[in-house]
């Protein structure tokens, strides 16, 4: 109880003194609180702490500003795991608690550490929200800086694996999915939410549902259109839905029949790493390097910070080559 007294106080004069004046605080408040006991320790001073579910109600908040129910089911268990291994309330967690809970996280989950940071970018925007709320007076995750990750230089398909992919493709509704990705650059989630009508073959364009259900128009090629519109003429079933299963009943595919199917056809074909991602990364390499401003490349992926762009952007090293000798010599 001491302890957690001593926190607070520390924490209500954390903006008015410097660390020199918070350290003597500190250590006369530990000098004559040390021993003493205090009635009612489950009075509404703590009661306060208990009946507030600090996690809920940022989740809340969360849901309310449009977070994907996805988003939101990692951050409520990302917090609500460091609350259960800390034991401790919200207003006594501090930064050398977060340390170590990260620390020990990674040494006992053998997790990179791109998932450490991204555990840490949940603490942080949780913590702020209670800053900004007044719920605390200072986030403890300030002083815990973007753990350093290793950049790695990830795989795109080459002309030659697409051209393979399709000559391999023993069903037209593979090929067309196939196509589908790699001209559009969409989404595993927003293909398999597509439906027929959705697909505006005469414009050559179709409008997906992305990420927070925000929508926007894609673009396919002329080889797209052609092989969607013989699958959907081969089709007999009156499934709305624009790709649905071989077999009966012909129910709407979903993102792990897509993952599946591409999975094995890369192990068929001797194909490194064969997914749908894949070919959202692969457009995106191919546009910037064909030279499709950055923004607008953007805008086909449906991203909202043009970081993220840059990140599913390999450049391609042939051009770095030839670029050098343009203009260096």
């Amino acid at each position: 109880m001491v302890k957690e007294l001593i926190i607070e106080i520390e924490q209500e004069m954390i903006n008015i003194l410097n660390n020199m004046q918070m350290e003597e605080l500190h250590k006369v408040l530990f000098k004559k609180l040390q021993g003493l006991d205090f009635i009612g320790e489950n009075s509404c001073d703590n009661l306060q702490n208990k009946k507030l579910d600090y996690c809920n109600i940022f989740i809340c908040a969360k849901r309310v500003e449009g977070c994907s129910e996805k988003s939101i089911k990692y951050y409520k268990s990302t917090i609500e795991n460091m609350l259960r291994t800390l034991g401790k309330p919200v207003k006594h967690i501090t930064t050398e608690d977060l340390r170590g809970y990260l620390a020990e996280y990674h040494k006992r989950s053998s997790c990179s550490k791109v998932s450490i940071d991204n555990i840490r970018r949940i603490l942080s925007t949780f913590f702020s929200w209670l800053e900004d709320e007044n719920y605390i007076l200072k986030s403890p995750v300030r002083r815990i800086h973007k753990i350093k990750t290793g950049k790695i230089v990830k795989e795109v398909y080459t002309d030659e694996n697409l051209e393979i992919m399709r000559d391999s493709c023993k069903e037209i509704r593979d090929l067309a999915i196939i196509d589908l990705l790699n001209s559009t650059g969409i989404r595993v989630g927003e293909l398999v939410k597509l439906n027929i009508d959705d697909i505006d073959f005469n414009e050559r364009e179709c409008i997906v549902e992305g990420k927070g259900d925000k929508q926007r128009r894609v673009y396919f090629d002329a080889r797209t259109k052609i092989h969607l519109q013989n699958y959907i003429n081969s089709r007999v079933d009156n499934n709305r839905a624009l790709f649905v299963s071989l077999i009966e009943p012909y129910n709407r595919l979903n993102i792990s029949g897509v993952e599946i199917r591409m999975r094995s056809l890369g192990k068929k074909l001797n194909i490194n790493k064969v997914h749908p991602h894949k070919f959202r990364r692969t457009l995106a390499t191919r546009a910037i390097d064909k030279g499709m401003p950055i923004e607008q490349v953007q805008q086909l992926l449906g991203h909202q910070k043009i970081d993220t762009t840059l990140q599913y952007a390999m450049v391609n090293q042939n051009n770095v080559k030839i670029s050098h000798r343009k203009y260096i010599g």
